[in-house]
């Protein structure tokens, strides 16, 4: 019997994320909009402060904790859900797990702040490692992989032993392949395809393709008719084996989970 998909609810309090950048921004609106993440069905709610669309430019440290903290804490005491912060700085996570966060989202898995591996090893909290080609601001630079499911599953494993080795436990490690990070639409394809090849590194799965550009590619739509792709690739993910789900359409996304969950298995009470 397989164990219930979980949902992170994307919330990005930035004015420029790329599907729903500024929307968020204003404190208060965050907060609430992480309490109707948890109403509608989110086991998790993501909280970013700088964008990681293709060519973000990188947000100061203090920036990024005016932004993302205040809506942690208000948050972290009224709602009953992990609170999960996406940054890449040691600092940021720092703060954020004192704030109330208990899960770093890290897209550099680990490699841009060298501070970040003792911050979670530190806390014991659990870290998603996510795999990226370059940089936010050159990662779609005509990415190429000679094998890419290959290269992507080597990285993280390669990622894996360097958490451990520096005293995270294997079980607080969630891997993320990195939808559109680094990939054109092929790549982002037989990553999904593939998808399954990733649950052999023993580690916690993450996949993000909500309103991704290959959705939009592939069925010629802009990132407000993204809806019905997001659900096929979510439905797809879920047969594949993916543990966790991060997407912006929470309420509907939880119908595809909850009806994907009982062909496969899961009990509900």
């Amino acid at each position: 019997m397989r164990n219930k998909t979980r949902l992170m609810g994307i919330l990005n309090v930035t004015p420029d994320s790329f599907s729903d950048g500024g929307l968020f921004f204003n404190h208060e609106k965050a907060v609430d909009c992480g309490i109707k993440l948890e109403d509608d069905g989110a086991d998790i709610i993501d909280i970013g402060g700088e964008s990681t669309r293709p060519g973000a430019a990188s947000v100061p440290f203090k920036e990024e904790v005016s932004r993302v903290i205040p809506v942690i804490e208000a948050l972290a005491r009224r709602v009953k859900i992990p609170i999960s912060v996406d940054t890449y700085k040691s600092g940021v996570a720092r703060l954020a797990i004192e704030a109330g966060a208990s899960i770093v989202n890290d897209v550099s898995a680990l490699r841009f702040d060298t501070e970040m591996v003792h911050v979670v090893s530190k806390h014991h909290v659990p870290v998603v490692l996510m795999h990226m080609l370059g940089n936010p601001g050159n990662m779609q630079v005509n990415p190429v992989y000679d094998d890419v499911v290959t290269e992507v599953s080597n990285f993280l494993k390669e990622r894996i032993e360097y958490a451990t080795d520096n005293g995270i436990c294997k079980d607080d490690i969630i891997v993320d392949p990195g939808i559109g990070f680094g990939k054109s639409i092929a790549h982002n394809l037989l990553l999904i395809k593939h998808l399954d090849i990733f649950k052999n590194l023993g580690c916690r799965l993450l996949i993000g393709p909500s309103r991704k550009s290959f959705i939009g590619s592939v069925l010629d739509q802009p990132v407000d008719g993204r809806l019905e792709g997001t659900a096929a690739v979510v439905a797809v993910a879920i047969l594949k084996g993916a543990d966790i789900i991060r997407v912006h359409d929470v309420k509907e996304m939880r119908q595809i989970a909850k009806m994907v969950d009982a062909i496969e298995g899961y009990e509900f009470h």
